[in-house]
């Protein structure tokens, strides 16, 4: 569904070649290269996308509209993902599928116990399989009928997005050097660089967890990092 109270025999079937059709995604993402490729991933398959980046927003969002499938990332900006799930799972008017989605494989089991249907794992850039586990956790009524072809196709999220996630790390790091925000950094930048095949960043963004994880200064690690996203940034006018 969309807006609230809309009808589901309003919406378009799905059909063997577009299995989504007549569903609106929300995806909760504060990544701009992940969600970017959502969308791709969405729009192959006939879905609408809604974003919302924080939880925040979502909360705004779902006010007004009720989406068909939740995306939810479990490391947000204001808050736990989790807590998120749990609110949507136990809310009054369920969506239909609520799906967590991390680099991040050891939280899924405490998604699922949150009341997610399903758990996706980063990166994810194939049709196929972001088709048959959005289709896993749907009812029968929103199945397409007959036999599908799986569609063996990956997607590329534009290099700009990337631009876009250094450049929100970067004013994250400017405007704040505390325990959480180098918590968020260690956290975003490691699903972001492990997305775009970046080793360096992910390497240095693991470091930066390690250290935070066992209580001992960072500024090494925080400096490292801080010079590698600018170093990213500065590759803006080539791309």
């Amino acid at each position: 569904m969309d807006k609230l109270g809309l009808q589901t025999d309003t919406l378009p079937s799905p059909t063997a070649e577009r299995p989504l059709l007549g569903l609106t995604v929300l995806v909760i993402e504060d990544s701009r290269y992940a969600c970017e490729a959502m969308r791709l991933l969405c729009l192959r398959s006939g879905a609408r996308i809604r974003r919302a980046d924080c939880m925040r927003a979502a909360r705004r969002h779902l006010q007004v509209y009720r989406p068909s499938v939740v995306i939810a990332d479990l490391g947000l900006p204001d808050g736990d993902g989790i807590d998120l799930i749990k609110e949507l799972s136990r809310a009054q008017q369920r969506v239909d599928a609520i799906l967590a989605i991390s680099g991040d494989t050891h939280l899924a089991a405490d998604a699922i116990a949150a009341g997610a249907d399903g758990f996706i794992e980063k990166p994810l850039t194939s049709l196929a399989q972001f088709q048959q586990i959005v289709l896993s956790v749907l009812p029968p009524d929103r199945q397409p009928k007959g036999v599908r072809a799986l569609v063996d196709e990956t997607v590329e999220p534009d290099e700009i997005a990337y631009q876009d996630d250094m450049a929100h790390i970067a004013d994250v790091l400017d405007e704040s050097g505390d325990s959480v925000a180098l918590d968020y950094v260690a956290q975003f930048l490691g699903g972001v660089a492990r997305s775009a095949s970046d080793t360096p960043l992910e390497k240095a963004a693991l470091a930066l967890a390690e250290k935070r994880a066992l209580g001992q200064p960072a500024e090494t690690e925080r400096a490292t990092i801080a010079g590698l996203v600018q170093n990213r940034l500065s590759q803006r006018i080539a791309i």
